[in-house]
């Protein structure tokens, strides 16, 4: 399965650097370093509704208005203290605890309704005989009985972060958007707010070999001219699926994800990624 992806991360709090140039580090690198979000209701596919890629200011104003509605009627479907129907799941956060970003995101000053820009239909590119063995093996897999805490997924016990949210690729989430990034001479190191997963990138060099997983993979990275480039390989077996309420994909552990992160303006970093996995 081979897709881009192309979303931007917004400046939202403050640059670290102190250099004279806000845009190169004291030793001569393009600087990333701040806290950024990549809070939007932009998701990773497009919903059927949208036909385009790029919607007017109107229609990207229509969307985030039903999306707000459609998510304080869900999450707020409960009064306090008033008991659940029978049956039915009690529910866990309500909208005070979401943080999903009030719009659609823009890039070059145009809204985008899908995360995904290649295909052009905005759908993930699945290889339907590899995914229907993968997820068989994956759903076989989680039905299993877990008689300890080991078994379960690392996302529900807070090994990672869920829906991909501490990456590669790093994916808009219902809260916890934030990332900081912080640059010294040969790493990159990106720090997510949720989960607090930190994944330190490094500046040349190669990967360690194939029986070395660590949760995030592991990303080596170069330069080219102000556009950092990383490249992720080596995943996790048990960090396999990437889903979450908004979205819902899978990265094998022969996947090979290669993100470029460019900085256009004071408060924009353009992020694009691109997956190549040849077992989805």
């Amino acid at each position: 399965m081979k897709y881009l992806f192309t979303i931007i991360l917004i400046f939202s709090s403050f640059i670290f650097s102190e250099s004279r140039n806000p845009y190169v580090t004291w030793y001569g690198d393009p600087d990333l370093q701040g806290v950024w979000t990549n809070a939007t209701l932009t998701t990773l596919e497009r919903p059927r509704h949208f036909k385009t890629l790029e919607v007017s200011v109107e229609e990207a104003d229509a969307a985030a208005k039903r999306a707000a509605a459609e998510s304080f009627a869900y999450d707020n479907e409960y009064k306090q203290g008033e008991t659940p129907r029978t049956g039915r799941d009690v529910g866990g956060y309500n909208t005070a605890w979401m943080d999903p970003g009030g719009e659609l995101f823009q890039l070059f000053g145009k809204h985008r309704t899908s995360i995904i820009a290649f295909p052009k239909n905005g759908k993930l590119p699945w290889d339907r005989k590899k995914a229907d063995k993968f997820f068989q093996k994956m759903r076989k897999d989680r039905s299993r009985r877990k008689d300890h805490p080991e078994l379960r997924g690392v996302g529900e016990r807070c090994v990672v972060g869920f829906g991909s949210s501490g990456g590669p690729p790093m994916m808009n989430v219902l809260y916890n958007n934030h990332y900081q990034i912080v640059q010294s001479p040969g790493y990159v190191m990106i720090m997510a707010e949720m989960v607090h997963d930190a994944r330190i990138i490094r500046l040349g060099g190669t990967h360690p070999p194939e029986d070395v997983t660590p949760w995030l993979g592991d990303s080596i990275g170069h330069w080219e001219g102000t556009t950092l480039v990383v490249e992720t390989k080596n995943f996790n077996y048990q960090h396999t699926f990437r889903g979450g309420l908004r979205h819902f994909f899978a990265i094998s552990p022969k996947a090979t994800i290669t993100e470029r992160f460019t900085r256009i303006s004071r408060d924009q970093i353009l992020y694009r990624f691109y997956v190549d996995d040849p077992d989805i």
